[in-house]
């Protein structure tokens, strides 16, 4: 992949990602998105509807159209937020149990696979390039106008201190 942008090499590697997750999924009626979904409600205490939708990255819409099919199958149940009238807790059923630790037994096999073919130091240096994106992002730092280009990296007044 030399000579491909950054965004390029993410885009491409997730969507690889995402084609191997569905192809393992739908070999248990479900979706990368379905496993992704029962992996981020608390299995013990249940996760409020709206805090799901961040925690995922989520737009309302689009986790809405999970959830409602993930309660058609039996996965979840949806039952008022005691402590918030207006809101709604979402639960793992048995079978969405059952499902949740199949998704997560398939991302720590896919991990580990990763990791045997590659260094500590490799693995550690990939996440730090990657919290490193995610934190420019973050902090706005990017296509800040007020930033100031030295040496192809972008820096702020702030950052220069």
């Amino acid at each position: 992949m030399k000579n491909k942008t950054i965004d390029y090499i993410l885009r491409a590697t997730w969507q690889a990602i995402s084609r191997m997750y569905n192809e393992e999924a739908t070999k248990y009626g479900a979706t990368m998105a379905t496993g992704f979904t029962l992996l981020s409600i608390d299995k013990e205490e249940g996760t409020p509807s709206t805090a799901l939708g961040p925690k995922m990255g989520m737009e309302p819409t689009s986790l809405t159209r999970i959830l409602k099919s993930m309660e058609e199958k039996g996965l979840i149940i949806k039952k008022k937020n005691p402590n918030d009238g207006r809101g709604v807790l979402i639960y793992l059923t048995d079978q969405g149990k059952e499902k949740r630790a199949l998704s997560k037994s398939t991302v720590i096999q896919f991990n580990e696979s990763i990791k045997k073919h590659i260094s500590d130091e490799k693995w550690e240096n990939f996440i730090e390039v990657a919290e490193t994106i995610n934190k420019l992002i973050q902090d706005k730092e990017i296509f800040n106008p007020s930033e100031n280009r030295e040496n192809g990296i972008a820096t702020t007044e702030k950052n220069k201190k």
